[in-house]
């Protein structure tokens, strides 16, 4: 209780970058030498010490560490070492995946030490998650590469990657994540409502990024005022048409009731969604139905929303045309039977969804080796009900 009561005083006062230090007093009352926080970058590549850790802490890579191992699973991990071993703990702000937090310890925990120690890694995670703005200690940790400042825009508009509630669940997946500026997601969970959107801005950098901030807020403002999916639509479309004349943005809007599990939406310009289910894909629901944002004036009827009911289990991925767009050195595109076929098979092992996302960002930056051509974002629902 002791610790706890430490890391509490953060609340009231101090930085995230003060939590090291208080991290290591209170790591002797959890019956560990050492504790450290390991926040994942940007590329989801390496977990990194916060700033303000001792020098001797070091980084880790997602892939093939024990340290990783307990970030992509959201569970314990434990590697034994001459002096004892050291236990990594995933900090997860809800369902959001923040890094971990890396103990040292003697021996290996009792199953009641642990409990302590995960409810220790969630308070961190907490605090994290708060404490995160009233400094830059966070981004300066997550940050391998300068930051564009078309990202910089487009970032501090984004909500985090991963929430579920009752269970529903949605994550994203947005690269490249120093220079993007014409991708953007957002949503929100109101009632039995998940509201969705996936935009895709005509251009890139500044201009692209300025054209995605109008979008998106004006997005959050129709939805926030009530609007129906129709009414949003065509208020982001008249603003776009007013404020960047001949500039248009291709977007999904989407609305899933997660008391029932239907699911409306409208693709404005915007590649379909894939729908699977029961380990196979779904035929596609038509798109687009309309044309993009910004271009609604060139037709006279109304955009149509599509409608598909859901059922418990299923999963939909939205993608913007940078992820099936991707060629390989043949000129080969990567393809939506590809990313269908990649998604099932991530199910098919039992990978949790984030981490379905966060491997398939690197599959296609991969597949265009190192070097996207475009921005690739790419958006997953699942429900459960």
């Amino acid at each position: 209780m002791e610790a706890v009561r430490r890391l509490l005083d953060l609340r009231h006062r101090g930085r995230a970058e003060d939590l090291p230090a208080v991290l290591a007093q209170a790591a002797p009352m959890l019956g560990a030498e050492t504790a450290a926080v390991l926040l994942i970058d940007y590329g989801q590549l390496d977990l990194c010490p916060l700033r303000g850790t001792d020098a001797g802490v070091e980084s880790w890579p997602v892939e093939g560490t024990p340290a990783g191992r307990a970030f992509t699973t959201a569970s314990d991990a434990w590697l034994a070492t001459d002096d004892g071993g050291r236990l990594w703990l995933p900090l997860l702000h809800g369902a959001e995946r923040l890094g971990v937090l890396e103990l040292g310890v003697k021996a290996y925990p009792s199953d009641e030490a642990r409990h302590d120690m995960n409810v220790i890694a969630a308070l961190v995670a907490e605090l994290i998650a708060s404490r995160r703005f009233y400094g830059d200690a966070v981004e300066h940790t997550r940050r391998r590469l300068p930051m564009q400042l078309a990202a910089e825009i487009i970032w501090n508009q984004l909500p985090p990657l991963t929430f579920a509630v009752d269970g529903t669940l949605v994550t994203a997946v947005l690269e490249p994540c120093y220079d993007v500026g014409g991708d953007a997601f957002d949503y929100a969970a109101n009632g039995d409502v998940l509201h969705v959107g996936l935009f895709d801005t005509v251009g890139h950098g500044i201009s692209a990024s300025a054209l995605t901030t109008l979008t998106l807020n004006t997005y959050r403002n129709a939805r926030r005022s009530g609007l129906s999916l129709v009414d949003t639509f065509r208020s982001i479309d008249k603003w776009i048409r007013a404020q960047y004349p001949g500039s248009f943005v291709t977007a999904l809007l989407a609305e899933l009731d997660t008391a029932t599990g239907r699911y409306r939406r409208i693709s404005a310009g915007h590649p379909a969604e894939l729908l699977l289910r029961g380990g196979r894909r779904i035929p596609s629901l038509p798109s687009p139905n309309t044309l993009p944002l910004g271009l609604e004036h060139m037709v006279t009827r109304p955009p149509a929303v599509v409608e598909e009911q859901l059922q418990p289990g299923d999963t939909l991925v939205l993608y913007t045309d940078g992820i099936t767009e991707a060629r390989d050195a043949s000129g080969t595109l990567f393809g939506p039977d590809r990313l269908a076929a990649f998604m099932l098979d991530a199910q098919a092992r039992g990978v949790s969804a984030a981490e379905m996302m966060r491997r398939l960002i690197h599959a296609i930056i991969s597949y265009e080796e190192g070097e996207l051509r475009d921005d690739a974002t790419a958006a997953m629902l699942q429900w459960r009900h």
